[in-house]
């Protein structure tokens, strides 16, 4: 079995594979001052629950835009499951597609694995909005090549900015407002925040379609996907594991090479 680990900048998600078959997946919150004993101990009661044996657990990978876990959890994969994990983004790690911008190594590894998984199950040319700390916009090109993107501050954290930065204006939830016209300040904040993200979704799916010269499949995958895919036609599929199923198709990649 395979244990796949993405580590975001909010939580990290920890993923047994028995070949297709997801036999576990579990989240953590990112915290750097957690040690490889601490998350192994934790992992290894969720194992027991699911009825997953340690010793099932042959090989891993993982994929982090938090660079401060990487060494903790590999530590962990060794200690508790005695294999070296791959890294997406070490050298020698091969992901079976060209990362066509000007700096290759400032790419998100979350970002290439979501191009990797969307090429694989969609074909292309596509755009990956991905609905994490940061909204990200990434463009694939129909032979499966990453060609860029943009990135925004994710919904969250632009409510946060909002109520930290303005001293009237107060925390609120995500939630979509039954009217656009806000008649109270929770409300209007609602529906800036909300009906503004549909907008920004929207107008940078169109502005890339223009200047890619195409029409591109829009794949939408993170927490707070299915908020907005069920609000705007733009997105035409909504994926709340690709990702994970981008981790099992580069570890295959990587298997098959070594043989």
């Amino acid at each position: 079995m395979l244990l796949a680990i993405d580590i975001g900048n909010t939580n990290i998600v920890f993923a047994v594979f028995d070949g297709e078959q997801v036999r576990g997946e579990w989240r953590a919150s990112t915290d750097t001052d957690r040690t490889a004993d601490e998350m192994g101990v934790w992992l290894l009661q969720l194992f027991s629950i699911a009825a997953i044996e340690r010793k099932a657990i042959t090989s891993a990978i993982i994929s982090s835009v938090v660079p401060a876990m990487v060494f903790s959890l590999k530590t962990m994969c060794r200690r508790y499951f005695s294999c070296e994990p791959l890294v997406v983004g070490d050298e020698g790690v091969a992901l079976g597609i060209d990362v066509r911008l000007d700096r290759p190594e400032e790419v998100g590894a979350d970002r290439l694995v979501n191009a990797v998984a969307a090429h694989k199950c969609y074909q292309g040319p596509l755009i990956v909005i991905d609905f994490g700390t940061a909204t990200t916009f990434d463009v694939v090109d129909r032979e499966g090549n990453y060609c860029g993107g943009a990135i925004a501050p994710g919904i969250n954290l632009s409510l946060e900015a909002l109520h930290m930065a303005a001293a009237k204006l107060p925390r609120v939830a995500i939630g979509r407002p039954k009217q656009v016209i806000g008649k109270a300040t929770v409300p209007a904040m609602q529906s800036g925040i909300f009906w503004g993200y549909v907008g920004l979704i929207e107008g940078l799916v169109k502005r890339i379609e223009a200047e890619f010269g195409a029409e591109m499949l829009v794949v939408a995958t993170g927490g707070l996907a299915p908020l907005f895919a069920e609000v705007t036609d733009t997105i035409d599929h909504l994926d709340a594991d690709l990702t994970l199923r981008g981790l099992l198709e580069i570890h295959r990649r990587n298997a098959r090479l070594e043989k």
